[in-house]
């Protein structure tokens, strides 16, 4: 896959942009698992323009962690190309567009994957981003707003109209949310589409190295991206392309050795952040790890691990799980 001069290798695996999730500390972490490329969490457009200090700190990137694009959001054109270009300043290697997200704070005020029920102005706006910048272009978005208007197929030979260099597409409707099971059969439409030429990104469900191998070879996507299944688990990238490149699954680590990688996250989090604040922003991924699925009796431990409040309460807690459940 070639997204503008950026060139991927075989069966590229993108991260994908997650809010709280996708910060600088997860996505290097990510990228030294084997993610080919790597998304920012989404960026506020009217945010940007005013100048909010905290919006405009989701702009850091850093040499590492490339080829990374920033993701934009709005539903003003003239903003949104705005927005664009202050990105482009800190140069990032792709400005990406967020026509998918489903939450109702971004959705119902027409941005997101509100811009599915205005696919006119979705246009509007994707067409002034790609004038207004050099870096390339490119689109996340959904299969449409709902099971009665699913447009991505016409939509996405009109997007490539605009000039993008890829489009990445969820196998959802906004009204699914996340809920169900992704539909991977119109993204392979789009990619089978005879008049597209652009990279096509396949997005939903990638959970598991043979899941991963099953999209590509049943759509023939040019990526695939994985979100939720990277939550606690960034070593999944690892996993994905071991199994894609040679046919067998990475054997094992040892059950320390992925715990040690959950309390490096931990680390990074308080590194970037504070203690208070990044122990917070990493509970997510202590709760959704499979690290300690199916451990029995684990509950206790799992809710004492997500009340702490210090490094240290929570890296006794950490440090105790291997021998206080025989694990190794």
């Amino acid at each position: 896959m070639k997204i503008a001069n950026i060139q991927f290798p075989k069966f590229p695996i993108a991260l994908a942009p997650m809010e709280d999730v996708t910060d600088i500390a997860f996505r290097l972490m990510c990228r030294e698992f084997g993610a080919d490329l790597v998304y920012t969490e989404f960026v506020s457009s009217d945010a940007l323009i005013r100048d909010v200090q905290k919006t405009k700190q989701k702009l850091i990137i850093s040499e590492e962690e490339r080829p990374v694009a920033i993701q934009i959001y709005g539903k003003e054109p003239d903003a949104m190309a705005e927005a664009a270009k202050i990105c482009e300043e800190v140069n990032p290697d792709i400005i990406d567009i967020n026509f998918g997200c489903p939450v109702n704070r971004v959705a119902k005020k027409g941005a997101g994957a509100g811009m599915l029920r205005t696919p006119e102005l979705m246009l509007e706006i994707t067409e002034k981003v790609v004038k207004a910048v050099n870096k390339p272009v490119t689109v996340k978005t959904r299969l449409g707003w709902d099971n009665d208007s699913k447009i991505i197929v016409e939509l996405a030979e009109r997007l490539q109209d605009c000039g993008i260099a890829a489009l990445t597409i969820h196998g959802r409707t906004r009204a699914q949310m996340y809920t169900g099971e992704a539909d991977w059969t119109l993204i392979g439409e789009v990619k089978n589409n005879p008049r597209m030429y652009i990279p096509i990104i396949g997005n939903g469900d990638i959970d598991s190295p043979q899941i991963a191998k099953k999209r590509f070879d049943e759509t023939g996507v040019d990526a695939v991206m994985i979100g939720r299944a990277s939550f606690g688990r960034p070593w999944v990238f690892r996993e994905i392309k071991h199994f894609l490149e040679t046919g067998e699954e990475l054997p094992k680590e040892s059950f320390v050795w992925y715990l040690n990688v959950l309390k490096q996250q931990v680390q990074q989090s308080i590194a970037r952040l504070d203690e208070r604040r990044g122990i917070l922003h990493i509970r997510r991924h202590l709760a959704a790890t499979p690290l300690f699925k199916g451990i029995d009796n684990f509950k206790s431990t799992r809710i004492a691990m997500l009340r702490a409040n210090t490094l240290e309460e929570l890296f006794e807690i950490i440090d105790e799980i291997p021998e206080k459940f025989g694990l190794k």
